[in-house]
């Protein structure tokens, strides 16, 4: 099969030889999306202000790969403080995802690429048909 790079507007991630994402048949595999705009600057607002960025952020590169947040199968969510937030979490993968909701793994990490990103989320998503 045939590896191609979903390629964005503003793509932040090429300067660091990363892909936004790589489509592989009927698959897509995002790279992590942090709650960051489209010039690169971290949102203001705390956790949820990213969280909510992070996800439309992640939408944006399955979009582009001809997927979305609801065709997504596999998610990974890493943050900095998972017992202040995991409710947040919760909340926003009920807004986000549908049933039946992806398979998730949920961590918390020491630090993120960034030292002021508090998530970031990866995908694998199918190719709407």
């Amino acid at each position: 099969m045939i590896r191609r790079r979903v390629s964005i507007i503003s793509d932040r991630y090429e300067p660091d030889a990363i892909s936004p994402a790589i489509r592989v048949g009927d698959l897509v595999f995002a790279s992590g999306q942090a709650g960051f705009d489209e010039n690169g600057v971290t949102v203001s607002g705390g956790f949820e202000s990213q969280a909510r960025q992070a996800f439309a952020n992640l939408d944006r590169v399955l979009t582009e790969a001809g997927s979305s947040l609801a065709d997504s199968v596999k998610v990974t969510i890493m943050v900095t403080d998972l017992e202040a937030n995991l409710e947040t979490i919760v909340k926003l993968r009920r807004e986000f995802f549908a049933e039946p909701y992806p398979a998730d793994t949920l961590t918390q990490i020491s630090r993120l690429a960034r030292a002021d990103w508090e998530i970031e989320i990866d995908a694998t998503a199918v190719v709407r048909q």
